[in-house]
Order: structure tokens, then C-alpha cells, then sequence
């Protein structure tokens, strides 16, 4: 199947197995539906596979709506992806299901399969009853230089289009081929799903997923650090069109490492991003 041309990171299908089957039916019954993903998904690892960001964004989508038509008032508070195997710039199979229901907490799974049909993404999403005037906000302003303040930077990838022409960046601290901890600002140039607005959820986690690429601490010519999960909480959704990453990786010999983000918006910092890293010298393919 060729690559769409590249208006949003993922052209809409059909829905496959009709429409949310919604509150009460059996847990074990997804609602289907289908994408192809464009250039614009394309990683710096692979120029077959995509960055884990915009499927993670995808899932997440996925996750929102469902919460929306079953758990209204709900918010999506913590999401975790397993990234089991590349996933490739093709069609792929998003389902999303209700796992777990309480009365101020619900569990919600989604499931992203390339044309395989294996599963390479997997998601488990929390969801939390909020109301309005429950509790005084705590804030904690952002300690980097807003976006404005910072200049433009650029990915250093071998193709030409990808999540790197896709995704606008401003380093406020460090830069992709400076080691150790870094600062900065993401914001997509398309949208998610063609047609559609993207959520501030979706947006987060398009930027998220990056918190190993700012903060390396290995040459990227040399090692491959692909992340095998990434977890994010959020206490609210971002304001503004900019999310920000704040982030520090550390390594074990063994080849595991953490990426650990604080991640912002332009007010203040709205949450945290973690992903556990597989570290193999770059001749290494395996996942």
C-alpha cells in the first residue's frame, strides 16, 4: 500500500465493527476503526517505522472519545503505551474498550495493529471524575524560557519528510546532538486525524514520546535508543498550542534506561512523562 500524501499524520478509513458498543455491554468487545498513516509518522530510527508519538497521540484519541460518550465529565488523568514492536508507516487498527468502572475512577484499554494484525501498540488509559471548584489549584510555574524566547531548532534525520517537518521545535536548554538534560518546546504543523482538531491530549502526547531524543545521552550514529513504553500524567490538559519537555535520561550498563520529562505549557507545568529506554549499539535491530 503506498503512502498517502501527507496532510495530517493519519488519513481516517472506516469504522470496522460499527459504533461504540458503550456502557453495559461485555467488557471483552472493541470498537474498531481504521487509518493510514502518512509520511508525516515517519521516526528517526527507521524510514518504515513511525515515531511512537503520533500513535501513542492516536490511541489516545481513541481513549478520549470513548471516555467522552461513556464517562462524560471525565478526564483522562494517566495513560501508559507498550510499544511491543515497530510500527509501520501503513494501515492500522485502532480499538478501544471499558476494562474497569468505578464511580470516580474508570480504566479504559486501546489496542493499535499494523496490517499483520499484531498488536505493536498497547494502551491502558485512567480516567477520573472532575468537577469544577473541588480544589484549590497548586500551581508550579514552568523554569524555562517560553517558546517565543527560543530559537528554532532542527532534527538531525537522513529523509526528507517525517515527524521532524511534522513537529516544530524551540530548545530552551541543550539540543539534539548535545548530551545530557535538555529543554523543549513542541508544536505540530498538522493536524492528528485529517479533518479533525487535536485535542490538547493528543498534542501532549505527540510531544512526550520525545523525551529521549532531546535528552540523549549516546551518540545517535552509534547507539539506538528506542523507548519500549512511555507514561504520562497529567493534572490538566495544555493551554496554548506549544507543550514543553523538560527532561533527563539515565543508563545501566545492561542497556535499560529511563527518560524522565516534566512536561508544561506555556503557564506552568501540567504534568509528568516516563519512558524506559532499550539501549543496542545501532547495528543492533532487535527490539
Amino acid at each position: 500500500m503506498a503512502t498517502p500524501a501527507a496532510a495530517a499524520f493519519y488519513l481516517p478509513l472506516d469504522t470496522a465493527s460499527g459504533p461504540d458498543p458503550g456502557p453495559g455491554s461485555p467488557s471483552d468487545r472493541f470498537a474498531t476503526t481504521r487509518f493510514a498513516a502518512t509520511a508525516l509518522t515517519r521516526g528517526p530510527w527507521s524510514p518504515d517505522a513511525q515515531h511512537a508519538g503520533p500513535p501513542a497521540a492516536l490511541l489516545g484519541r481513541a481513549v478520549e472519545q470513548h471516555a467522552a460518550r461513556t464517562r462524560p465529565g471525565a478526564r483522562v488523568v494517566r495513560t501508559t503505551f507498550e510499544v511491543l514492536r515497530p510500527v509501520p508507516i501503513a494501515e492500522v487498527t485502532v480499538s478501544v474498550r471499558d476494562a474497569e468502572s468505578g464511580r470516580n475512577v474508570g480504566r479504559v484499554e486501546a489496542e493499535l495493529r499494523g496490517p499483520d494484525q499484531r498488536v505493536a501498540m498497547r494502551a491502558t488509559a485512567l480516567l477520573m471524575r472532575a468537577e469544577d471548584a473541588a480544589a484549590p489549584e497548586v500551581d508550579l510555574p514552568r523554569a524555562v524560557p517560553g517558546p517565543e524566547e527560543c530559537p528554532e531548532g532542527s532534527f538531525p534525520v537522513r529523509w526528507d519528510e517525517g515527524y521532524h517537518t511534522a513537529v516544530e521545535v524551540r530548545f530552551a536548554s541543550g539540543s539534539f546532538t548535545e548530551r545530557g538534560p535538555a529543554a523543549c518546546w513542541f508544536r505540530i504543523r498538522y493536524p492528528l486525524v485529517d479533518g479533525e482538531e487535536t485535542s490538547g491530549l493528543c498534542r501532549t502526547l505527540i510531544a512526550a514520546d520525545s523525551g529521549n531524543g532531546i535528552s540523549g545521552e549516546l551518540e545517535m550514529s552509534q547507539y539506538r535508543y528506542t523507548n519500549a513504553d512511555l507514561t504520562l500524567h497529567l493534572r490538566r490538559a495544555p493551554v496554548g498550542d506549544w507543550v514543553g519537555l523538560q527532561s533527563r535520561t539515565t543508563l545501566d550498563q545492561a542497556g535499560i534506561g529511563l527518560a524522565d520529562s516534566l512536561v508544561m505549557d506555556e503557564k506552568s507545568m501540567i504534568g509528568r512523562a516516563a519512558q524506559t529506554l532499550f539501549v543496542t549499539p545501532a547495528a543492533d535491530d532487535r527490539r
